[in-house]
C-alpha cells in the first residue's frame, strides 16, 4: 500500500500523542511512504516548539531530528513543481483549504497514493471531497 502522510500525521511518528499508534500501525503496513517536502520544515517546527517549551531537551531534539532525516531517506518526498502548483490551485478553487494544506492534498493526489493520512480535520474533509481515500488520526 502506498501511503501519503501530511505533516500532522507524520509528526505523530516522533511525538507521542493521540493518533500516534494508528500512524505507526499504518506505516508498518506500507509498501511506500510518501510526504510533501513541506513536512520537513513543518515537523522540525513542531520539534522546536517542544524544545522551546522545555518539553524536549536539546539531546532529545537532536535525536528526533536525526530520526526524521534517517526516515526521510527511505521515503518518497514529493517536491513542489509547476504541475503540483496547478493541482494546488485546483484544490484551492474546489475546497476551503489553507495554502499549505492545499499543497499537502495536491501532493497526495500527485503521488497516486492508496491512502492519505491526516490529523487535520479541514484538510481531511477536503481530501474526502476530492476523492482521496482517507485515514483521519
Amino acid at each position: 500500500m502506498r501511503i501519503f502522510l501530511d505533516s500532522s500525521a507524520f509528526a505523530k511518528r516522533y511525538i507521542s500523542e493521540r493518533g500516534s499508534d494508528e500512524v505507526n500501525d499504518v506505516c508498518l503496513k506500507a509498501k511506500e511512504l510518501m510526504v510533501s517536502v513541506l513536512c520537513i520544515p513543518e515537523v522540525l517546527s513542531a520539534f522546536n516548539r517542544l524544545r522551546r517549551a522545555k518539553k524536549v531537551n536539546p539531546r532529545d531534539y537532536g535525536r528526533l531530528k536525526s530520526d526524521l532525516f534517517r526516515d526521510l531517506e527511505e521515503m518518497t518526498v514529493i517536491n513542489i513543481d509547476n504541475n503540483l502548483m496547478q493541482k494546488t490551485i485546483a484544490c484551492l478553487e474546489k475546497e476551503p483549504l489553507r495554502t499549505l494544506d492545499a499543497i499537502h492534498v495536491a501532493s497526495a493526489k500527485e503521488s497516486y497514493c492508496d491512502l492519505f493520512v491526516s490529523g487535520d480535520r479541514r484538510q481531511s474533509q477536503a481530501a474526502k471531497a476530492l476523492k482521496l481515500k482517507l485515514l483521519e488520526v
